[in-house]
């Protein structure tokens, strides 16, 4: 593979979907392709993703038609085998992924570069409650139960705090989206 997989992660509610459609609006046309999450949750919230059923995603795994697939918070989530293509074409391929999933994701992609997204807690919570996905008693669970995230030995992780303006982080997100870009190369 010729491209780069760049590996999006951080807790839920931190921004990650903010922050990839503003580097995808910045980045158009650029060789950067944001890799969609079939996810078994009804579409919207602002995230770019395709719903699937339960039953529509254990068809597809069985198929062997993920990439990459793991379980979180009783959903399923999904990338699709477009990614391998993307990146045998040379392509910088932005994957929104989980924490938990990381370790399995550097065993299939050993040269995937990670950005960590994070932002305080004040404002973690506030965006979660703006989401009303869940109840302030299951957000302030999810918050208590936050554990700090342990970067596997000799994984170099790029932070992104995104406590302030979406332009000021989505810009050092674009800035580490053209770095990496410009190291994967290209097939004709």
């Amino acid at each position: 593979m010729n491209g780069r997989l760049v590996y999006v992660m951080g807790p839920s509610g931190v921004g990650k979907d903010s922050l990839l459609a503003y580097a995808r609006n910045v980045l158009a046309g650029e060789p950067i392709v944001f890799a969609h999450r079939y996810i078994t949750r009804p579409a919207g919230d602002g995230e770019n993703h395709i719903a699937l059923t339960a039953d529509e995603f254990a068809g597809r795994s069985k198929l062997g038609l993920f990439a990459l697939e793991w379980a979180s918070h009783e959903l399923r989530y999904g990338i699709g085998i477009e990614l391998d293509a993307w990146l045998a074409r040379g392509c910088a391929v932005v994957v929104n992924g989980s924490r938990q999933y990381l370790r399995d994701v550097l065993a299939r992609y050993p040269l995937a570069q990670i950005v960590h997204v994070d932002a305080a807690p004040h404002v973690l919570a506030a965006r979660l409650g703006a989401r009303a996905r869940e109840t302030a008693e299951q957000i302030a669970a999810r918050l208590a139960r936050r554990a700090p995230f342990q970067v596997p030995d000799g994984v170099r992780v790029t932070a992104i705090d995104n406590s302030g303006t979406l332009e000021a982080a989505g810009q050092a997100f674009v800035g580490v989206l053209r770095s990496i870009a410009g190291t994967a190369t290209r097939v004709a």
